[in-house]
């Protein structure tokens, strides 16, 4: 089993991965960013920038949860169809 904390990124959380790497046992961290919208695709550059920062205070990234999905996704209404090309073709 691995030792993970959630950490919400250095803009949105108070904890620091510095104190996070003092905690016995963490190797990970789970993360999110909540400035995205539902239905808004991540870039490359932008989850490299994370992978990266992540990885320089000697963690890894374990998973990237509380995915903001369109509710016409989850739904199957509206515009689902529209909103999962343009996910898919990124």
């Amino acid at each position: 089993m691995e030792m993970t904390l959630r950490w919400h990124g250095s803009k949105f959380d108070t904890v620091t991965q510095k104190q996070i790497r003092q905690i016995p046992g963490v190797t990970g961290v789970i993360t999110t960013w909540y400035d995205t919208q539902p239905g808004e695709v991540w870039s490359r550059k932008r989850i490299r920038a994370m992978k990266d920062e992540v990885e320089a205070a000697g963690l890894h990234i374990a998973g990237i949860e509380s995915v903001n999905i369109h509710d016409d996704i989850k739904t199957g209404q509206g515009n689902r169809e529209n909103i999962l090309k343009i996910i898919l073709r990124h």
